[in-house]
C-alpha cells in the first residue's frame, strides 16, 4: 500500500503492522510515530459483507471533512492526528500519523486479575484513573465528546492514561456513531431491543458513564452487569446482553456474583453509593473526582485481604482454617501448597506439576528453590523447561538452570509480549522472524514466521501459532522436535480486534481459544486444531455469559475432551458433530473451582492452581 505523508511517498508493508481493529490497521513508520490506515470498502475483512462495506465507505467520506477540522488544544494525553496520509494527488485522506505509544498496554488489562498480580498495584490503578479523570475534563472543556469510550482506546503506562482513536471523537457537526456494548450508556439506547443499540447522540454524561464502568471493572474485576442472572421467577429470565437495558446489576440479589471478582464491599460507602445511583437509579453527571481520593487501600493484618474501608469487611467472623482436605459427594479436595505471595506460572510436564511463585522479593520453584531475587513486573513472562526456569521481558529472555547458570537470548516481541514458549524438553522462541528451538548442539531453525506479529504455543508433541498483518492471516503447526512449518492451517475468522488467546494441548489435538472485539461486542471462540493442521469442531460464546466458553481461561485438555472450570463447577466438553457441547457436569467440584483458576490433568487427579494456593481434586 502506498500513501503520501506531507507529500512524501510512504510504502506500508504488512510486516510493519503492529495493530489491527475493525476499522483500521496501524503501521510503525519510525521516528516515534505510527500511521493509522483506514480500511477501504474493498478490504479483505469486508469480503461479502455489504453492510460493513457501506459503513467503511461512509466513514471514509466523513473523514475527508472531519480530520481537517479536528480540534486543536486538546489535553496532551490525547493522541491526536499529527499529519494526514493521502493518495498521490492529495485528493483523498486515507489515514493519519500519530505518536507511537511504545510499551503501553490497553486499560482493559487492569480488569485482568492474572495481569494485575504481576506488579500493578491497586494504588497504581487509582492513580491512573485520577490521571484519566483530568484528561476527560480537559476534552469536555474543549467542547469535544469522546463518544465510543472503551477499554481498548485507553493506553496506560506508569499511571499515565492516553486516549487513542481520536478520529472517532464527537465535535461540532461530526457525530460518533460507533459504540461498544459494554460501555455505552443505556439511556442512549433503544430499550426495546435485546441488547444495547445506540439511537441517540453521545454527551458528556455518557463519557462519565463509561469512565465509571471501566473504574469498577478495574477495581473489582467485574463490571456493573457481570455475574449470572438467575431469577426465581423463570418468566423474568432474559438474555445476558439485555441486562443493562433492565438495570439488572451485580448488586441484584438474584445475580450470582462471579467467584474470581473481588467483593464490592471492599470499596468505600460513597463510591458504592455512586455506582448504585448510576447503574440502577440512572443518576448522571460528572464523576466526582473526590471519590477517587477516598479510595485508600490497606491490607488487613488478620486475613490478608486488601480493602479501602476503615474496617476489613471480610474478617468480622474470620477464623483461619487448618483444614487441608475436604470431601463433597464423590469429590475429595486436598490443599498441597499455599503462599503469602503469588503463583505466577504453572504447567504439567511428564505428569508432574511444576510452578513458579513470587514471595517476599524472590522467585521460587515448586521445590522451594530460590531462582532469582528482584521486583515482579507486568511485562514479565514465565515458563518452565523441566527444572529450568525461563523468564522473558520485552525483547530479552533468560533461562536459569538448576545449577545457577544463566543463558541469555534476544527474542522478538509482540507489543510488550516476548515471543517464546517451552515444554519439558525444549525452549522455543522467535528471533528476527525465525522460529527457533534449543538443542544440545546449539539453536535449531524451525521455520519463518512474521517478526513481531506471531503468537505461538507448544505442547508435548507439537506447536501451533498464527500471525495476522494487514491482509495477511496465516496459521501454522510444527513438530516439537523436527524442523519445518506446516502453514496450511485455515484460520477461523479474525476480522475484529484480538483481545486474548491461548491453547490447551493433549496428544495430537490443540484447543485454540481466543477473544475478539467485533462491532462493539467481545466474542470468545474455540476451535480444535490437529497436529496435521486440520481444523474440526468450533464453538462461540459472549465473554462473561456464564457458559463454559464465557472465559477462555481455566481449562485443560485431556484425551479427546476439554475440562473447563466454571463458577458452578467443572464441566467436560466434547466434540459433537461439527460443534462442541457439554458432555458431563461435575457439580460436586463447585466449592473448589472458579472460572479464574487454572486446571491441569495429572495421572489420577486434577490440579487446581489459584492465585495463592494449589489443590488436588480426586473424583471417585
Amino acid at each position: 500500500m502506498i500513501v503520501y505523508l506531507k507529500g512524501d511517498k510512504l510504502s506500508l508493508s504488512p510486516s510493519k503492522v503492529i495493530g489491527s481493529g475493525g476499522e483500521a490497521d496501524i503501521f510503525d513508520i519510525g521516528n516515534g510515530q505510527v500511521l493509522k490506515l483506514f480500511k477501504q470498502p474493498s478490504h479483505p475483512d469486508f469480503t461479502n459483507m455489504r453492510v460493513e462495506q457501506k459503513m467503511a465507505e461512509l466513514r471514509l467520506k466523513e473523514h475527508q471533512k472531519k480530520l481537517p477540522a479536528f480540534p486543536k488544544g486538546l489535553p496532551s494525553r490525547v493522541v491526536s492526528p499529527i499529519d494526514l496520509a493521502t493518495n498521490k494527488n492529495g485528493s483523498q485522506i486515507l489515514g493519519y500519523a500519530m505518536k507511537f505509544l511504545k510499551g503501553y498496554e490497553v486499560i482493559l488489562k487492569y480488569g485482568d486479575k492474572l495481569y494485575r498480580q504481576t506488579g500493578i498495584s491497586d494504588e497504581e490503578v487509582v492513580q491512573t484513573f485520577k490521571d484519566l479523570h483530568q484528561t476527560v475534563e480537559g476534552v469536555h472543556k474543549a467542547g469535544v465528546i469522546i463518544g465510543d469510550f472503551n477499554d481498548l482506546n485507553i493506553m496506560v503506562k506508569n499511571s499515565e492514561a492516553h486516549l487513542i482513536d481520536a478520529d472517532s471523537f464527537q465535535f461540532d457537526r461530526f457525530l460518533c456513531q460507533v459504540f461498544t456494548e459494554k460501555f455505552v450508556d443505556p439511556l442512549l439506547c433503544d430499550k426495546n431491543e435485546h441488547r444495547p443499540i445506540l439511537i441517540q447522540k453521545y454527551n458528556t454524561d455518557s463519557d462519565w458513564y463509561a469512565f465509571a464502568v471501566m473504574l469498577m471493572q478495574s477495581l473489582l474485576f467485574v463490571g456493573p452487569y457481570g455475574g449470572i442472572y438467575k431469577p426465581k421467577d423463570k418468566s423474568k429470565r432474559l438474555l445476558h446482553s439485555a441486562r443493562p437495558l433492565k438495570r439488572i446489576t451485580v448488586f441484584d440479589s438474584e445475580v450470582v456474583y462471579p467467584k474470581p471478582a473481588i467483593r464490592y464491599e471492599v470499596l468505600p460507602d460513597d463510591l458504592l453509593q455512586y455506582f448504585h445511583q448510576l447503574f440502577i437509579e440512572d443518576k448522571r453527571g460528572e464523576f466526582p473526582g473526590t471519590l477517587l481520593n477516598e479510595v485508600n487501600w490497606t491490607k488487613c493484618p488478620k486475613c490478608g485481604a486488601v480493602h479501602a474501608r476503615n474496617v476489613c469487611p471480610g474478617c468480622s467472623h474470620y477464623t483461619p482454617s487448618s483444614i487441608t482436605e475436604t470431601v463433597r459427594g464423590n469429590v475429595t479436595c486436598k490443599r498441597i501448597f499455599q503462599t503469602t505471595g503469588i503463583i505466577v506460572f504453572s504447567d504439567i510436564q511428564n505428569d508432574r506439576l511444576r510452578y513458579i511463585y513470587y514471595d517476599n522479593g524472590e522467585f521460587r520453584r515448586e521445590d522451594n528453590r530460590s531462582i532469582i531475587k528482584g521486583n515482579i513486573r507486568p511485562t514479565m513472562r514465565f515458563r518452565v523447561k523441566g527444572q529450568s526456569t525461563v523468564i522473558g521481558e520485552t525483547d530479552r529472555l533468560f533461562m536459569l538452570a538448576p545449577d545457577g547458570s544463566v543463558s541469555k537470548l534476544a527474542v522478538d516481541s509482540a507489543g510488550t509480549l516476548p515471543l517464546f514458549d517451552a515444554n519439558s524438553q525444549h525452549l522455543y522462541w522467535v528471533d528476527d522472524g525465525r522460529l527457533m528451538r534449543d538443542d544440545l548442539l546449539g539453536p535449531k531453525y524451525i521455520g519463518d514466521v512474521l517478526s513481531g506479529r506471531t503468537l505461538f504455543w507448544v505442547g508435548p508433541n507439537f506447536g501451533f501459532g498464527f500471525y495476522k498483518a494487514g491482509n495477511l492471516s496465516v496459521g501454522f503447526v510444527f513438530d516439537a522436535v523436527r524442523s519445518g512449518i506446516n502453514d496450511s492451517v485455515k484460520m477461523p475468522s479474525m476480522t475484529g480486534q484480538l483481545i486474548d488467546s491461548t491453547c490447551y494441548f493433549a496428544g495430537d489435538w490443540c484447543w485454540f481459544l481466543y477473544s475478539m472485539r467485533e462491532k462493539g461486542v467481545t466474542n470468545n471462540r474455540c476451535v480444535i486444531i490437529k497436529s496435521d493442521g486440520s481444523i474440526n469442531q468450533k464453538a462461540e460464546a459472549k465473554e462473561g455469559d456464564g457458559s463454559w466458553l464465557g472465559s477462555i481461561r481455566g481449562k485443560c485438555a485431556a484425551g479427546k475432551f476439554l475440562l473447563s472450570a466454571t463458577d458452578e463447577g467443572i464441566v467436560r466438553v466434547e466434540p459433537n458433530g461439527n460443534t462442541l457441547h457439554i458432555a458431563k457436569e461435575f457439580p460436586d467440584t463447585e466449592p473448589f473451582v472458579d472460572s479464574g483458576c487454572h486446571l491441569f490433568s495429572g495421572k489420577s487427579e486434577l490440579f487446581i492452581v489459584s492465585r495463592r494456593e494449589i489443590k488436588t481434586l480426586r473424583i471417585s
